[in-house]
């Protein structure tokens, strides 16, 4: 009996890599291999095509080059903004706000903060479908806030959370912004101006790119507290040789997701559309969990 095709729903959870980035990192992971902090002609040939994807990974999020910081993944930018960011506020206190529906990245960092380093943490709660309670997120800031962490779209659901909104708040208050986006970049137009965020994570991997690479957006003037230590890569906030071919995959994931974004968004949300109308049709009791409009396409 011949195999039946597999059917994959779980682009939430990461996305199969797309050839287009594979042909565009295959270089780096073979004759292009030299090491972009070197001084050589192999050096600056792996340092161009960081910067470059530096530079792309920055247009598309409308932040300037020297805001984005590569890391290892979209986890360890959620942790890097969050520890990162306390740590060196710390001289004004130790409060985050957060949600009680964040990715485990942000609510285990939260965690780690509260137990081995006194942090406050509070966990602003969620209406109905899934969004946060702004008034309940006005009311949790305080003179002691150093941090909010809020994801743009949950990975669950999919409900949209107001970032806009609660960036109004923070940047009142003088209090950073940090937008767990890895389920969004690439499925919506993401703008950190726009958005008003002061840090914005995101993973190649949700973006049919590879996995093991991810960015974070740090607003210039934004301190941070570099957790990798080591050398004085990603201009001292983030140490390690980096990834070079995963960061050009990234890079070219993202532009590729840009490009392509209305034609995919317009399939997917059908998609969408179709199997939530035909479960709600076919099984007694069924609930649609997650904004009814404000959510993701998929």
């Amino acid at each position: 009996m011949p195999a039946l095709p597999t059917i994959y729903l779980d682009h939430a959870a990461t996305t199969p890599l797309d050839p287009r980035v594979l042909d565009a990192m295959l270089p780096y992971l073979g004759p292009r291999y030299g090491n972009p902090s070197s001084i050589y002609a192999s050096a600056r040939e792996a340092r161009q095509a960081l910067d470059e994807a530096r530079d792309t990974v920055a247009a598309a999020l409308g932040a300037q080059a020297s805001e984005i910081v590569f890391t290892a993944s979209g986890s360890e930018a959620d942790t890097t903004a969050i520890v990162g960011v306390a740590f060196a506020g710390r001289p004004r206190g130790r409060h985050i706000v957060t949600s009680a529906v964040e990715h485990h990245a942000v609510l285990h960092s939260c965690e780690y903060l509260a137990q081995e380093h006194g942090f406050r943490v509070t966990y602003v709660p969620v209406a109905r479908h899934g969004t946060v309670d702004l008034a309940a997120l006005e009311a949790a800031l305080d003179d002691e806030t150093v941090l909010v962490s809020v994801m743009l779209g949950n990975n669950e659901v999919g409900t949209l959370q107001p970032i806009a909104a609660m960036a109004r708040l923070t940047r009142a208050r003088g209090i950073p912004l940090h937008t767990d986006a890895v389920q969004a970049v690439g499925l919506l137009a993401v703008d950190v101006g726009a958005l008003g965020v002061d840090l914005l994570s995101l993973a190649a991997h949700k973006l049919h790119g590879p996995k093991g690479v991810g960015a974070l957006y740090v607003r210039r003037g934004v301190r941070i507290h570099p957790l990798v230590h080591g050398g004085g890569q990603e201009r001292g906030r983030r140490a390690g040789t980096e990834n070079v071919a995963g960061i050009v995959g990234l890079a070219t994931a993202l532009r590729l997701a840009q490009a392509e974004r209305a034609a995919r968004v317009a399939r997917i949300g059908a998609l969408r559309d179709r199997l939530v109308a035909g479960v709600l049709a076919a099984v007694p009791n069924a609930l649609l969990t997650g904004h009814p409009t404000a959510r993701l396409p998929h």
